[in-house]
Order: structure tokens, then sequence, then C-alpha cells
């Protein structure tokens, strides 16, 4: 007895409102005789335009397909000529220490002290 009744907000009938209550890819649309050649014509147009957007999209498929092997193969020389510059770069530190090591073999200490040059050795230095 002491319960009020709620008006109704939202109607029965959603059509009967006049507003949007369905969204517009629910609401049925008429659709044309399936004999017709309207329907036929927007069959074949549709047809065409899937065929041709599933051409693009196997054509860009395969474009990064070849661009992900061009790409590999560019790595894989990058690779190989990183090895090779690696290995040349070895071989001249081995050169450069060698030559090191001789130069330093080949210095004399000098045989005094006091500041003076050590006497030349070779006889083109002595004058003859």
């Amino acid at each position: 007895a002491g319960l009020q009744q709620v008006p109704q907000l939202v109607p029965a009938n959603p059509s009967a409102a006049g507003g949007k209550a369905l969204a517009s890819s629910k609401m049925k649309k008429p659709q044309a005789d399936k004999d017709s050649e309207e329907y036929r014509q927007r069959r074949e147009r549709n047809n065409l335009a899937v065929k041709k957007s599933r051409m693009r999209s196997k054509q860009k498929a395969m474009d990064t397909q070849q661009r992900v092997n061009e790409l590999k193969e560019e790595n894989e020389r990058l690779e190989a000529k990183i090895k090779l510059l690696s290995k040349e770069l070895s071989v001249l530190k081995d050169l450069f220490l060698e030559h090191a090591h001789n130069l330093a073999d080949n210095v004399q200490p000098p045989a005094s002290t006091d500041g003076a040059s050590p006497a030349p050795t070779n006889a083109s230095a002595n004058g003859q």
C-alpha cells in the first residue's frame, strides 16, 4: 500500500519514441527485391570492390615479404663485412704491435748520463 508507481522512462516500443533507440546498423533497411536489376548491380559493384580490396591486401603482403627478404640479405652482407673488417683490424693491430716491439728492441739507451749524445758508430757519421 505504501509503494508508489515509478513512471516508465523508456517507451516499450522504441520506434514509437521517434529517437534513435537502435544503432543504425541494427535497424532493418528495406531490402530491394533480390531479382531486381538494382540489387544485382549493387551486388556486382560490391563483389568487385571486395575483389579489388583483397588484391591490394595480397599485393601489400607480397611487397612487405619482398622487403623483409631484401633486408635479410643486406643484413647478411653487412655481417660478413663486419667479420672481414674485424679480422683485418686484428691483423693490423698485430703488425703494429710487432713493429712497435721491434723499434723498442732496436733503441739503445744513451752511453752516459751527462746529457751528451752518444758517439756515432757507422762510417758515414764519421765523415768517411
